[in-house]
């Protein structure tokens, strides 16, 4: 996401585009395992929050624990009382592994304000997390421990537990420091650090213990949940296993531009003050260092209708088409210069229908197919309404374009896709007829958001790609990535350039997406000695996302003008 089209809010690990998924691999699979090749197709990424969670205490005056908004954890002397011992206790549900998902593993993160000298053990446990006070039980099964509470999320792994779908409860046992220890809690008034379960795994197909040839995963996607009962339900398109694309050989473009083979390669990179705001010079400064055309350039407009913020296109932008990039603008209910937040109510009652009419014109006096977004990632802007608002916004806004015969808008869904909102998600879906792509925003932030995990280009991917599939939103539509962006590892140089040179084979195992728009901002994070998310922060990383955009299936034969 980013807002005035230069800068991210920083998020912890957790939150950010995971999906839940877990179920039960049964018998008759794990003999298959043993029995035949597994082929591994693509991993995943998920995160599940806390079902439940309660501190264990015998101290009468801990009242209830289950309710309140920190955990705690203390040895048997717990600041001088000999019975003061406390345990975190936690469970989480989890549900919806793949039936051919292989390699599971289960990281547990929980929130602390503070270091510590302490060693604290994750280890099973049968307690109830839901009770108010429960008594500590003897440690069940040691999974993992931590030697040293640090500032931020702590993580164990906790893969010995959870083996498939089903609830699974962990106490956390604190050592060698005899004073307690508070953690977030899933009452924490801050979703950010809200416990939660880590899920990765990889898929394979799952075999038949009777053969000896792996069977096909199933591309079927299924369908669930309802609308807003504030909007009409949209309708949906059979799913297919692949987007609606233009017959024939490599080359052609649909009028969606969808391109027939492979897919747009883009770049968002911000202007800045002492360039003189210069938005065509800072993408041909890139496009110098990797050596090639973008295929798409990617821009953040407001609803201010003026200046280069907000009377769009501009002089940049218009060359840039006549040059034959693909435009893709993301319009923001927002007045960048003054930091004001519209509501989607404003846009929908009528109040802004000038400036939406003004732009539909200059859409429409561009003269060839554009993208075009309204407010992305808007799960994350509760300020301006409702999810159903939201909806109702996008319609009015859409409505108001075709009034006025601005047809070459191609319009582009963007979520963040992270699992926490999944449940959110069909109801910010305005409607098949109202939406040509579907994008989101998926980053390997690494320890850039307080985590230690480092998420392969396929994962990092193919999280809301594989949910998209499972609940059927936007079924037969091309996938865009809007934004995506990979942190460097610090303990290892190589690791970013490595990740660029495998992006291209996790967009061919993805082949749904037909567009992936690199974010090459450094204000989305704080940039330190360990972040940095630029794709040309040093010259190793340049090198592997060179190499990234000179691979076959990242050059189309045709620039956007066709």
């Amino acid at each position: 996401m980013a807002r005035h089209g230069l800068h991210r809010r920083p998020r912890p690990a957790g939150p950010r585009r995971k999906a839940l998924v877990l179920s039960v691999l049964g018998v008759t699979v794990a003999i298959g395992l043993l029995a035949t090749t597994v082929p591994l197709l693509a991993a995943d990424d998920h995160t599940v929050p806390a079902s439940a969670d309660t501190t264990a205490t015998a101290v009468p005056q801990d009242g209830d624990n289950s309710a309140k908004s920190t955990l705690a954890t203390c040895p048997a002397r717990c600041d001088g009382n000999p019975r003061g011992a406390r345990e975190a206790v936690l469970a989480f549900t989890v549900g919806d592994l793949p039936a051919n998902a292989v390699n599971v593993r289960a990281t547990l993160r929980v929130y602390a304000w503070q270091r510590f000298a302490a060693t604290v053990t994750a280890n099973a446990s049968s307690l109830d997390a839901r009770a108010a006070r429960p008594t500590p039980l003897p440690a069940g099964a040691t999974l993992d421990s931590v030697a040293g509470v640090a500032w931020g999320f702590n993580e164990w792994d906790v893969s010995g537990l959870v083996r498939g779908n089903g609830s699974w409860t962990v106490a956390l046992a604190q050592a060698g420091l005899g004073t307690r220890i508070y953690w977030a809690s899933s009452e924490h008034r801050d979703p950010d650090l809200r416990p939660r379960l880590l899920l990765s795994y990889d898929l394979g197909s799952r075999p038949s213990p009777t053969v000896t040839t792996p069977a096909a995963p199933s591309a079927a996607p299924t369908t669930t949940a309802g609308r807003p009962t504030a909007s009409p339900s949209p309708t949906r398109s059979t799913p297919s296993p692949t987007p609606s694309a233009p017959s024939g050989r490599c080359g052609q473009v649909s009028e969606k531009l969808v391109p027939s083979c492979g897919a747009w390669w883009g770049m968002y990179t911000p202007a800045s003050a002492a360039a003189g705001w210069d938005h065509g010079r800072a993408v041909a400064e890139v496009e110098a260092q990797v050596g090639r055309t973008f295929d798409i350039v990617h821009r953040y407009h407001d609803f201010s209708n003026t200046g280069s913020n907000g009377a769009f296109p501009d002089a940049y932008e218009q060359r840039q088409m006549r040059e034959g990039r693909l435009l893709f603008f993301a319009w923001e209910s927002r007045i960048f210069s003054a930091g004001a937040v519209l509501t989607w109510r404003d846009v929908y009652s009528g109040r802004y229908d000038a400036t939406i009419d003004a732009v539909a014109g200059r859409i429409r006096a561009a003269g060839v197919p554009v993208f075009l977004g309204f407010d992305h990632e808007p799960e994350d802007e509760p300020a301006k309404g409702s999810d159903a608002d939201f909806v109702r916004a996008w319609r009015h806004v859409h409505d108001r374009f075709a009034a006025a015969g601005a047809d070459n808008a191609v319009w582009v869904w963007t979520m963040m896709g992270w699992s926490g909102h999944h449940h959110r998600y069909a109801g910010l879906y305005p409607g098949d007829r109202y939406v040509d792509w579907v994008a989101y925003d998926p980053y390997n932030f690494h320890v850039c958001n307080g985590s230690t995990v480092w998420k392969s280009p396929s994962i990092t991917v193919g999280s809301f790609y594989r949910w998209l599939d499972e609940h059927g939103i936007g079924a037969g539509k091309p996938r865009m990535l809007a934004e995506f962006g990979t942190n460097f590892d610090a303990a290892d140089p190589a690791a970013k350039r490595r990740w660029f040179e495998e992006f291209p084979a996790a967009l061919k195992a993805h082949p749904k997406i037909k567009a992936a728009i690199y974010f090459n901002s450094a204000g989305m994070t704080t940039r330190s000695s360990r972040c940095d998310m630029t794709m040309n922060h040093d010259a190793a990383a340049l090198a592997g996302f060179t190499r990234a955009g000179q691979d076959a299936y990242l050059r189309q034969p045709t620039g956007g003008n066709r």
